[in-house]
């Protein structure tokens, strides 16, 4: 990748209004990269706005035609493509063993956590591997790399997500399309009923995160795996 087109680098974020996603927009518009942000909460995405001037748009992922929606708005707003997606939006309805887990934790749970990113991979894989380059960041979760009880629903969403990714990897290399699949250990976020301040800083997770989008164009990053120091759960 050149200085310039490192510094003309377009991206889109899902999940952008809190947490990895909120840092991570911070991240890449301090590197140069114009973003496309998108979440549920519009006033935060609007104190987002103001404070890197990324582009916004509302959408609740919920719903599948959103997911296509903020793509194509993405797409308007860079007049092609997003050289970068980022799938960072997710949820946890709550924790739970599968015999008591209930078909709205796991509609709800498919609908954002796998339904969206497959779409938006899908929409993005289309245009990058027609274009030759691009990058899709899916943010998974170590929860994907064991078992861990009480959280089966979760886990198996963010495994078929971590599946998708490594799919897409061998699907799109040959157009020149990067694909990595991002594995945190646990962050000190609002996406956590208590505070954790023994856990990673979303900062430093979204340092990372652009770290691997920012590689030499002669390295893939397929997995990156990090956790906080207090973890050690492989």
């Amino acid at each position: 990748m050149s200085d310039e087109h490192r510094k003309s680098l377009t991206a889109l974020v899902t999940g952008a209004s809190r947490g990895i996603g909120r840092a991570l927009v911070i991240e890449l518009t301090r590197r140069g990269v114009s973003v496309f942000a998108t979440s549920r909460d519009t006033s935060l995405l609007e104190a987002l706005q103001a404070e890197t001037g990324c582009a916004i748009a509302s959408h609740d992922l919920l719903h599948p035609e959103n997911a296509i929606t903020a793509y194509r708005e993405a797409v308007a707003c860079f007049s092609s493509a997003p050289d970068v997606l980022v799938n960072n939006a997710g949820f946890n309805t709550r924790k739970t063993p599968i015999t008591e887990a209930t078909l709205e934790d796991f509609e709800l749970q498919f609908a954002v956590n796998l339904r969206a990113p497959f779409l938006l991979c899908r929409e993005a894989g289309r245009d990058m591997s027609q274009r030759g380059s691009g990058h899709i960041v899916n943010i998974v979760s170590t929860c994907a790399l064991f078992s861990n009880e009480t959280m089966g629903v979760y886990t198996t969403m963010k495994g078929g997500l971590r599946d998708l990714t490594k799919i897409l990897a061998k699907e799109l290399r040959p157009a020149g399309v990067k694909v990595t699949a991002v594995f945190p250990g646990g962050v000190d976020t609002e996406f956590r009923a208590q505070a954790r301040p023994d856990y990673m800083r979303p900062e430093s997770a979204a340092q990372l995160i652009a770290d691997a989008i920012f590689a030499p164009d002669d390295v893939a990053v397929h997995d990156l795996v990090f956790r906080p120091m207090v973890e050690s759960n492989f």
